[in-house]
């Protein structure tokens, strides 16, 4: 399987600067990349120094309007010439998107087309914040904090020019419990942190799971800001599949664009001993991951949740409610 790390960012926060040395270290070879940038003459890719293992590709436009489709022509075409050995056989899809781009279609394009999906696997989205003017930007630009509230990483950038900033800390804290804040200095950072993830995949190691999901799922904890809330949804009893299905379909058909995203691990009556890994974005969900075991000793359900809009009970009563009516039909057929 091939890794997908989506980098983004808004504009000023470094995320051409941070790909231009990610390419350079060994750890990254045998890379492809995906620039997209708003307008029609694209300049970032002139910027980027990479090695020859490397493959660059560019795509001008706004990457919101067009991305479900032009993104999956554009790796249809890499995997194409990959396999014809017209380019290198690269191991690892970073796509960065450009600085006024909302990550979901990204996300979407990759859980959605079946023939990517059957050969790229999402390694985690990646988010550069200007450590500078990052808390003036999160106060003003929607698209910046939403941003930041889907990334699994947060990548603090400019902290050479700026000191200790707790305010921004506090407001990326409230947007996104569960992403670790990692320090960029100089535009530098271990690749080897960036590129180990395959989260969705596999998770089959406590500290990637308590990784991906945060620290902060032994209690259901929210927190909110600028109209976006994140929030754990946690059950000790197994769920039964069908009612799994539901929710999830539930989920998809009501919240829509507000769901800015879903994650989490999920203990099915009918598979004990295989959890469920689940992963939404808006109104499209992959389809779950069943690990070959659990990571840990605990084996409750935990969701995460990254809204706009949608009250912090909803999902938990809706979720109780449709249990209730998947037990009601459960007992009535067992009569």
């Amino acid at each position: 399987m091939i890794e997908a790390l989506i980098l983004t960012g808004f504009l000023g926060s470094g995320k051409t600067t941070l790909l231009g040395h990610l390419l350079r270290r060994p750890e990254f070879a045998r890379t492809a990349v995906i620039i997209n940038e708003f307008g029609e003459i694209g300049l970032d890719h002139e910027l980027i120094e990479a090695s020859e293992d490397s493959v660059i590709e560019l795509q001008t436009g706004c990457l919101c309007c067009k991305i479900r489709n032009d993104l999956a022509t554009t790796i249809h075409d890499l995997l194409s010439r990959r396999d014809e050995g017209a380019i290198v056989p690269f191991t690892r899809l970073v796509i960065e998107t450009s600085g006024l781009a909302d990550p979901a279609p990204v996300l979407q394009t990759l859980m959605t087309d079946a023939a990517i999906a059957a050969r790229v696997v999402l390694g985690g989205v990646l988010t550069t914040v200007d450590a500078v003017n990052g808390a003036d930007t999160l106060a003003h630009e929607v698209i910046s904090a939403k941003q930041v509230a889907v990334a699994d990483r947060l990548l603090l950038t400019k902290t050479d020019l700026a000191g200790a900033q707790p305010a921004l800390m506090r407001r990326l804290k409230e947007l996104n419990t569960t992403a670790p804040v990692q320090t960029v200095r100089h535009g530098e950072i271990d690749g080897h942190d960036l590129c180990n993830g395959r989260l969705f995949d596999s998770l089959t190691k406590s500290m990637e799971l308590r990784a991906w999901l945060g620290p902060e799922t032994a209690d259901a904890h929210h927190h909110g800001h600028d109209g976006i809330d994140t929030f754990a949804l946690v059950r000790g009893e197994p769920l039964r599949a069908v009612t799994l299905t539901l929710f999830l379909e539930a989920l998809a058909e009501h919240c829509g664009a507000d769901l800015l995203r879903l994650k989490g691990i999920a203990n099915i009556l009918e598979s004990p001993e295989r959890p469920a890994v689940i992963h939404g974005v808006q109104h499209v969900f992959h389809p779950p991951t069943w690990l070959p075991g659990w990571p840990s000793e605990d084996r409750r359900s935990r969701l995460i949740f990254i809204v706009r809009g949608i009250p912090r009970g909803w999902p938990a009563a809706l979720l109780a409610a449709l249990n209730a009516e998947v037990a009601d039909v459960a007992a009535g057929m067992s009569l």
